[in-house]
């Protein structure tokens, strides 16, 4: 039997033994053998598309385990993304030439992936800014959990007067005459925040697909071929999962997804899930779609958010009441659960409920983790490895570590959250994003956080005892995040029998400096043994992608992160502007010209 792709002369990492080969034979979407080059191109027919990797180091596909793909795809075209942006001056620059390109009728949103202390001026945008920026056109700047700008074009588009009220949760700040001044706060429910956001116009279903195609060549961009989707806000289903199975039904996914249902009604969630154990079952789907399980949210009231400017929240004290019979009826369903938690005074009593459900129906190989857990104890660790379960993190304190230091001092920083613990202990470990409303969804920003203990504003977190090796957090980015899909079998190494999917980096990540982990993207990103992303020397292999609907969305202008491109300040010297210009104009080459899709050079 001859393969039908060989990827060879290259460093392919496994995540096996050995750990790196030269080359990879691909057969029907699967790994057939790894080995030398001279083994492997014996496995060569009249037919094999044949890959030289040029000395290039390759990878396992990047696995998220936690983000919001199906959500953020449909919106994807209507954001301008600060990920990767180095100053606020630059954001502003962009934001000031959206607005010019946006219609009548239409926001300009800029939603997460982003912190004040990447910008070189450390500092948030005012809301006198955003007016002088776009005086006729909605702005939404949305910053974390923790709060949202408007300036006065959204607050008219979004109806918020002198008259309009608070939200249990939230905050209308109000100036000295009573009106709004165009901050939203988290108080600390994020609601108001997404709310409001769901105020703006929305794109037709034709142009949502469009969209998604887009955010999940962005994804592939990173050498993402795998996600877990933690559902959402807003998210119903099956309503809104209809874009993403109609791409699914014409073979348009470029990334393979399992999905969790997320419950939308507060004091009903166990309406919805009676419904949807009825309607579908853990697994329903094939290797491009499926379903994962339920959460992360599973009642309201067991959900805390993350705010570090505001105080830990208590959870409600009908929490367990209410939690308990979710659980027992996901158990006897055998339906895999995640929950959101970001503090151990949560997770402990989530805990207590999970240890009752247990004595009456056993949670052993159900595959039921926690997502966060950035404060999780050590006798919390042991007590969720006794279940069975596992803990899905995020480096979302890459984006926020610098608060959470000032709330709660550094020795708290320094286990936020406790991965060599959860390590030790023997947990099953995934790790992932978050992305898009908090963190970037740019994995190489999660595994430098995982390398170096830092934010992305260099603040420095993590003793060595809390840090990975760069191989380490490969793997809980590659097969330690297939557990939390039930997948270890089948994806997150390259050895045969498993999916072949993989990345060609544009540096080599195990031994680049640290800080220039960030701007390692994919050359070459491989699903199921074809081609879903090409650049620079494999760009002849891309395979097409209809153009960007809208025409003035801005993803069109500037492209998605811009992490590769942040390396030079924006107040770089006339000489240092032109080499950056001439490094990015080969970038731009490689990513199919010099025109709008992907270019970035109208800041230099």
């Amino acid at each position: 039997m001859s393969a039908d792709t060989i990827v060879h002369n290259g460093r392919i990492a496994t995540n096996s033994l050995p750990s790196f080969v030269q080359a990879i034979a691909i057969k029907d979407g699967n790994v057939f053998a790894t080995g030398s080059n001279d083994e492997i191109m014996r496995q060569r027919g009249p037919a094999t598309n044949v890959i030289d990797a040029r000395g290039r180091t390759v990878i396992p596909g990047l696995n998220d385990s936690h983000t919001h793909l199906i959500r953020g795809g449909l919106n994807y075209n209507l954001e301008l993304r600060w990920d990767g942006v180095p100053s606020l001056a630059d954001g502003l620059r962009m934001l000031r030439e959206q607005a010019r390109r946006t219609p009548p009728g239409q926001w300009v949103r800029v939603v997460g992936g982003w912190s004040e202390f990447q910008f070189a001026e450390r500092r948030m945008p005012t809301i006198d800014e955003l007016n002088k920026a776009a005086p006729d056109t909605p702005v939404f700047v949305l910053h974390l959990y923790d709060r949202a700008l408007l300036n006065r074009a959204a607050l008219r588009a979004v109806g918020y007067t002198w008259e309009s009220r608070s939200p249990a949760g939230g905050e209308i700040e109000l100036d000295d005459a009573g009106n709004p001044t165009g901050l939203l706060l988290a108080q600390p429910n994020a609601m108001i925040l997404y709310s409001t956001l769901a105020k703006g116009p929305q794109l037709p279903a034709e142009y949502q697909a469009n969209s998604t195609r887009h955010f999940m060549r962005e994804l592939n961009r990173f050498g993402i071929t795998s996600v877990i989707d933690a559902g959402g806000g807003f998210q119903n289903y099956p309503e809104n999962y209809q874009v993403i199975d109609e791409l699914h039904k014409n073979g348009e996914l470029t990334v393979r997804i399992a999905y969790n249902l997320f419950t939308q009604k507060p004091k009903e969630e166990i309406e919805d899930f009676r419904r949807w154990t009825g309607m579908v079952k853990p697994g329903q789907g094939d290797d491009y779609l499926r379903l994962n399980g339920a959460g992360e949210m599973l009642v309201f009231s067991a959900a805390d958010f993350e705010d570090f400017l505001q105080p830990r929240p208590d959870l409600p004290g009908s929490m367990e009441e209410e939690l308990k019979p979710v659980v027992e009826l996901l158990a006897k369903n055998r339906w895999p659960f995640r929950l959101h938690a970001t503090y151990d005074e949560s997770i402990t009593r989530a805990l207590n409920v999970y240890e009752q459900v247990n004595r009456e129906v056993p949670l052993t190989g159900l595959h039921w983790f926690v997502d966060h857990a950035e404060t999780i104890s050590a006798r919390n660790i042991d007590r969720i490895a006794a279940l069975g379960g596992g803990i899905a993190i995020q480096h979302r304190m890459a984006f926020q570590g610098e608060y959470f230091r000032d709330r709660y001092g550094k020795d708290a920083l320094r286990r936020s959250p406790p991965i060599r613990e959860m390590l030790r202990a023997g947990l099953p470990v995934g790790a992932g994003t978050d992305a898009t409303r908090v963190a970037s969804y740019n994995p190489f920003v999660s595994l430098y956080w995982l390398a170096s203990g830092k934010t992305v504003g260099g603040l420095a977190m993590y003793e060595d005892d809390n840090r990975l090796d760069r191989m380490e957090a490969l793997r809980l980015w590659t097969a330690g995040s297939s557990w939390f899909s039930t997948e270890e079998a089948t994806k997150g190494s390259l050895v045969p029998g498993q999916l072949a999917d993989l990345a060609v980096l544009s540096e080599d990540y195990f031994s680049v400096a640290e800080e220039a982990i960030k701007g390692i993207e994919s050359v070459l990103t491989i699903l199921g043994g074809k081609t879903v992303y090409a650049a620079e020397e494999f760009r002849e292999l891309a395979p097409p992608l209809p153009p960007i609907l809208p025409e003035w969305s801005p993803v069109a202008r500037f492209g998605g992160d811009a992490r590769s491109l942040s390396a030079v300040p924006a107040t770089a010297s006339a000489t240092s502007r032109v080499t950056h210009a001439q490094v990015h104009k080969h970038r731009c080459d490689a990513r199919g010209g010099t025109n709008s899709f992907r270019c970035f050079c109208w800041a230099f």
